[in-house]
């Protein structure tokens, strides 16, 4: 093997050892930019708000404090945001909002939302 081959195969391992997986790993965890940040914090405190309390702290629809989610899983928040509750007020928001914004908001209600 010639010496530059070393090299090239030293460098084609590192990225797939070090690069690639930070890079599949940024695919999966996008965050919305900050314009659609802001535009889901106004629909979570408003639409949300119409049902949840604008508080967040209840109303036609259960608090979603972090204390009263804390025992769901993200996936079935999302889910329930998604897909809505059959049998329940809580609509589909699967036309208005991308599995991104959903895991997005999921972990601002975990972190608790500051008014």
């Amino acid at each position: 093997m010639k010496p530059y081959h070393f090299v090239i195969h030293f460098i084609l391992a590192i990225v797939l050892l070090f690069v690639m997986p930070i890079y599949a790993w940024s695919a999966v965890h996008d965050s919305p930019d900050i314009t659609r940040q802001q535009y889901l914090l106004n629909l979570l405190l408003q639409d949300c708000g119409s049902c949840h309390g604008m508080t967040l702290h209840g109303g036609l629809g259960p608090a979603l404090l972090p204390e009263n989610i804390q025992d769901k899983s993200a996936n079935s928040l999302q889910t329930a945001i998604l897909e809505g509750r059959p049998g329940t007020p809580m609509p589909p928001w699967k036309s208005e909002l991308t599995v991104t914004d959903a895991e997005w908001i999921v972990a601002q209600l975990r972190m608790g939302i500051k008014q």
